[in-house]
């Protein structure tokens, strides 16, 4: 049991310790769905998509297909702002209180602290320089590892997924071949079937023409029994119904070819609905096409 999902969601956050008190939040979000192919797309924080070659490569080494969408995000922690003393503004304050003083106009004791730093223009608040390129490398380092994790668990989501699909496509195969089964047999009738139909078709006919000979029944009934023949339509839907479960069963993704399986069981359904004679075979016909359908809607999931 190797089927594989398409449709999953990881998350993978963490926190970089950088230098000086510097520190990086960061996250990545990966969420996936059916695709054709493998269709990735990414969001990065500003600066940092030159590493998306690299990780457009770690994302195909555990992904096959689907359409993935990568959101990274980032948020730097550069410490609290540095406060600096205006000593311009400082010399000025003390320069005019010297200055006051000897003309014995203010007290000459130094003034306090405490009424200096509450001179506005005293304390100038020093913001951090973005980090250097160094720090910035190490940062896309960590991005790429958090993204090899988030691709870990993104593929480890849709094997799980994959499991639970795997038991609803099995059901699914197994309702196919339960109705084939039931057209096999019922298609066995299907000579008697023409017989009695075109015998009472002929008695119809009788009072307006000829009668027909028994060789001549005989050859028509061949003819129209050649004509309803579904034996070849019912085996091959049996062998693509064991070639589904082998398909299962691989350790490959097998996505596309479960997806070409499916054409193949609608164009055997089709045939057998356009080769009955009798309502009953109709119907099984048209159920197997439901449930084909079904099984494909499915299909469209695995990778």
């Amino acid at each position: 049991m190797t089927v594989t999902s398409m449709t999953g969601f990881a998350r993978v956050e963490g926190r970089l310790e950088i230098a000086d008190g510097i520190a990086a939040d960061w996250a990545w979000e990966i969420k996936s769905v059916n695709a054709k192919g493998l269709d990735i797309r990414f969001r990065w924080p500003p600066g940092y998509d030159h590493v998306e070659a690299s990780a457009r490569t770690a994302l195909a080494e555990h992904l096959g297909r689907g359409a993935v969408t990568a959101n990274a995000t980032l948020s730097l922690d550069k410490g609290p702002a540095t406060l600096t003393v205006n000593e311009a503004l400082l010399d000025q304050i003390l320069a005019a209180q010297a200055r006051l003083a000897a003309a014995g106009r203010v007290d000459s004791a130094p003034p306090r602290l405490d009424s200096l730093l509450a001179v506005r223009g005293m304390l100038e608040q020093t913001e951090r320089d973005d980090i250097d390129p160094t720090a910035q490398a190490t940062l896309a380092a960590a991005l790429l590892a958090g993204l090899a994790t988030a691709a870990e668990r993104l593929a480890t989501v849709r094997r799980d997924e994959g499991r639970r699909l795997h038991d609803v496509l099995a059901a699914h195969l197994d309702m196919i071949a339960d109705l084939t089964a039931q057209a096999a047999a019922r298609a066995a009738a299907q000579p008697n079937l023409l017989r009695q139909r075109l015998e009472e078709q002929l008695t119809q006919l009788r009072d307006a023409a000829a009668p027909v000979g028994e060789e001549r029944l005989a050859q028509e009934l061949a003819l129209l029994a050649t004509k309803a023949d579904v034996r070849e339509e019912l085996d091959r839907l049996a062998a693509h119904i064991a070639a589904g479960r082998a398909l299962m069963a691989e350790s490959a993704p097998v996505g596309r070819r479960l997806d070409f399986l499916c054409q193949e069981l609608n164009r055997e359904a089709n045939t057998l609905c356009s080769k009955a004679v009798d309502l009953e075979l109709t119907r099984l016909g048209l159920e197997l096409k439901t449930r084909i359908e079904q099984f494909r809607e499915q299909v469209q999931n695995v990778e």
